[in-house]
């Protein structure tokens, strides 16, 4: 029970089914004493107030969990390594995976529950091949990106109650109804350790600021920079570029190269990409078919963009292929082409984003993304983002 309305709702209804219901906060600041800001953030004291007394007006049992440590060292540390190397992370799905629905659920198991549930807006479907996870009915609420990175093993434990929900509207009114307090409370957002949202302030505390070039793609120095971390591909603001590119058009960060400390700027144009890959794959469950062989899919690459159509293949990475931004040690990537011809080009794609593959409504799984390649050409022609190659290990 993060404090909101989403998972107060989802307990009642727990309740309601018959369920024997135990409210648990997750205390994940280090800084206890913090307030949320306006609507920003989450997981404080004021959170955990809003959540008990939504308990006690349910009659269960309440618990607030402490997993501050375990919160640091897998969202917050990984948040800013990912920085250092140039990389722009997802920590909501980080926390999902190693927090909400690995931690947690290792504790609530241990201690004899059945399953965690939450107020996420995301269905379960029993399918052939076992517990499936789904788009909920309202995509325009529609969480499920966040929740691809779940296992079978772990989807096995899992509750949503409000994914065939059609509105959020509907689960205030439904809030407002049972007499719950926070039925008009404000939605959380921005990252929940950043509660003013200046993620580029907030890391500069943290990481060290080195000068270094802006570059163009040919090379050509066109200014400074007073840090790489903190800058993301398709960034337009915050650049320090002296000369105006041609015909005045404005100048984005195609990519961002930690080795050499460089940011390469471009034209708008030049963000287009047309193929995506990566590891650090996860399955939700068992595919069915051989990923090995190109298959169809839908490809979405944001919590809240547009999914878009696309061809994918699980392969080994190609040696002459690996970047900077390969992993050690990782041997396999997702391979993802965009169909062009019934999509628009994908734009701003980062290294360190998370790609969800959907089969319809169902989410196959994810991987995070290491290489995007421009719409037309191949690696290395103008428009391509990500890292420079390196040599094989």
């Amino acid at each position: 029970m993060s404090g909101g309305v989403d998972s107060a709702v989802a307990a009642a209804r727990a309740v309601e089914a018959g369920h024997e219901v135990v409210g648990v906060h997750l205390a994940l600041s280090r800084m206890p004493g913090t307030l949320r800001t306006g609507s920003r953030g989450c997981c404080t004291i004021e959170d955990s107030m809003d959540a008990r007394r939504a308990a006690n007006l349910l009659g269960i049992p309440f618990y607030v969990w402490d997993f501050s440590e375990r919160f640091k060292e897998d969202v917050v540390d990984d948040f800013v390594a990912e920085y250092a190397a140039g990389r722009t992370p997802n920590p909501c799905l980080r926390c999902n995976e190693k927090i909400k629905f690995a931690a947690l659920l290792d504790k609530a198991i241990a201690l004899g529950f059945d399953a965690v549930a939450t107020g996420h807006y995301a269905t379960l479907v029993n399918g052939p091949h076992g517990r499936e996870l789904h788009r909920a009915s309202a995509w325009a609420k529609d969480q499920s990106y966040v929740l691809g990175v779940l296992t079978s093993e772990q989807l096995a434990h899992c509750y949503f109650p409000l994914g065939d929900t059609p509105s959020k509207d509907l689960v205030r009114a439904e809030a407002q109804r049972r007499g719950i307090q926070v039925a008009q409370k404000p939605d959380s957002h921005d990252i929940c350790f950043i509660p003013d949202g200046d993620t580029r302030g907030w890391l500069g505390e943290r990481l060290e600021r080195r000068p270094g070039e802006i570059v163009d793609e040919s090379g050509e120095v066109l200014g400074t920079h007073d840090g790489a971390p903190g800058y993301t591909v398709g960034q337009r603001r915050g650049l320090a570029i002296g000369r105006p590119a041609a015909g005045g058009r404005p100048r984005y960060v195609l990519s961002i190269r930690p080795v050499s400390n460089q940011l390469v700027v471009g034209e708008k144009e030049q963000l287009s990409i047309g193929r995506i890959a990566g590891g650090r794959t996860s399955l939700t469950g068992e595919p069915g078919f051989d990923l090995a062989e190109r298959f169809d899919c839908e490809v979405q690459i944001r919590a809240h963009a547009d999914p878009v159509p696309a061809t994918a293949r699980l392969t080994p990475i190609d040696e002459h292929e690996r970047t900077e931004q390969h992993r050690a040690g990782a041997t396999h990537e997702f391979v993802v082409d965009i169909d062009l011809d019934r999509a628009e080009p994908l734009r701003g794609v980062a290294p360190g984003q998370s790609a969800v593959l959907y089969l319809g409504t169902r989410v196959l799984g994810q991987f995070t993304i290491d290489r995007a390649l421009p719409a037309s050409g191949r690696e290395g022609a103008p428009g391509a983002t990500g890292a420079q190659r390196v040599a094989s290990p």
